[in-house]
């Protein structure tokens, strides 16, 4: 074997056994909501900027909602699970605000995220993920 193609055998086991764990991982979010100003004189100084941090939760992750639901974690909220999931949100039956409302009724998310447009749209990306990958 030469040398060149044992080192590169060996950088790509490497990079496997290291990375494996790593799409998986998901760190819980904590998510400062701020209210900002900023202001600047006629002197032209420069841009100050304010911020009052008011609150800092932590919840469920999109990639982990949407697991959830597939898990079958949200039936008893009316969500489907499975094979199933994935059918009636290729029919349009079930959006993401869905499962996010689902969370909320079985207590896994607060209510105030339906106010989170980046929250949903990241569940919809998860979800639309989902059905993209499992149906394939």
């Amino acid at each position: 074997m030469k040398l060149t193609t044992f080192i590169n055998s060996a950088a790509i086991i490497a990079f496997v056994a290291l990375t494996s764990g790593i799409a998986n991982a998901q760190p819980a979010t904590n998510n400062n909501y701020a209210s900002a100003s900023i202001t600047t004189d006629v002197k032209n100084e420069p841009i100050k900027l304010a911020v009052n941090s008011t609150t800092a939760t932590s919840y469920l992750q999109p990639f982990n909602l949407v697991s959830l639901a597939y898990q079958g974690g949200l039936e008893q909220q009316g969500i489907p699970s499975g094979g199933n999931l994935i059918f009636e949100r290729q029919n349009r039956n079930i959006v993401a605000e869905d499962l996010v409302k689902a969370a909320i009724s079985a207590n896994k998310l607060p209510p105030q995220i339906l106010n989170d447009q980046n929250y949903l749209s990241a569940v919809k990306s998860q979800f639309t993920s989902l059905s993209r990958d499992l149906s394939n």
